[in-house]
């Protein structure tokens, strides 16, 4: 199988609001598959129809390669699920919460859960009523990543961590990618997709905008150039140059902002001036969101 999740023309709508409209997605195998959109895009109700929580009007998709609909009981055994609001049983304490968890997928790894729990610093004696935000979702993860499973589903998973947790997660999330797991992770922290992801999905209005990995999706943006020189420059010289914007010129200093595929020519004329000192920043994860919602209008998938 070299793809646990297919999506394809996916329909869901909820009286006369339509959540989604006609996306595709598609996870392959052992990657880490970033899931981005704003509030209202479709992410939560993709990933409740790829559980089996709601049923889709159209479209065809693939879960491991079963139905999530039809085959759920079957299906859950074999993944994981993180919210990123995570309720728990009161009275149960964290651990009692992770072993109920585990065996409904079959059983923990004993060790794993050990590991897991040291390394989120995790007290699994407390009762759930006790717990805060951020320990609620150390419980989620605990219990998740203990699991012997092929996929992890992640909606907004480190909310509430602190920073050195949220690396503590990034590392458990590679090292279950690099075990052979497969994981759908949405989140609103790019960075965190940026620095985790091996593919980006980008949704709006219900379909899917933007598909690739980081460097394909580069060219969606511009990027920025500060460069020394060391001839003086002007503006006029630089008129024509295809791409280029945002130019500010003083004497032998530069920047500007340039269409990435037009990066090659910009360097080219700059070597005409002599560069002396050279800075160049691709565009972020955060750039090439940021992109995709600019537009008032999305024209359809590409």
């Amino acid at each position: 199988m070299t793809s646990s999740i297919q999506v394809v023309d996916l329909h869901k709508a909820f009286g006369r609001t339509t959540a989604l409209a006609g996306l595709d997605l598609e996870v392959e195998t052992g990657q880490i598959h970033g899931f981005l959109g704003p509030n209202g895009s479709g992410k939560s109700t993709t990933i409740r129809v790829l559980l089996g929580l709601m049923r889709a009007d159209s479209g065809t998709l693939s879960l491991l390669g079963g139905d999530p609909w039809r085959d759920a009981e079957t299906l859950h055994r074999r993944l994981s699920y993180v919210p990123g609001d995570v309720a728990l049983w009161p009275n149960l304490s964290g651990g009692e919460v992770i072993d109920l968890l585990g065996k409904l997928r079959g059983g923990l790894d004993e060790k794993r859960r050990a590991d897991m729990l040291e390394r989120f610093d995790l007290d699994p004696t407390k009762k759930g009523r006790t717990y805060s935000k951020g320990n609620r979702q150390k419980v989620a993860l605990v219990a998740a990543l203990s699991s012997d499973v092929e996929l992890l589903i992640l909606d907004e998973p480190t909310s509430g961590l602190d920073p050195l947790m949220e690396a503590v997660f990034r590392d458990a999330v590679r090292e279950f990618r690099d075990g052979g797991g497969t994981v759908l992770l949405s989140s609103h922290i790019l960075d965190e997709v940026e620095s985790l992801c091996d593919r980006v999905s980008i949704i709006r209005e219900g379909r899917n905008v933007e598909t690739g990995t980081l460097a394909q999706l580069r060219h969606l943006a511009r990027t920025t150039v500060h460069a020394g020189l060391e001839r003086r420059v002007t503006e006029a010289d630089l008129a024509g140059l295809a791409g280029v914007a945002d130019l500010v010129v003083t004497d032998t200093d530069l920047r500007c902002t340039v269409e990435t595929a037009r990066l090659g020519a910009l360097l080219e004329r700059l070597g005409e001036y002599g560069i002396s000192t050279l800075t160049s920043a691709p565009p972020t994860l955060e750039e090439l969101f940021l992109e995709q919602y600019r537009t008032p209008e999305v024209a359809g998938p590409r």
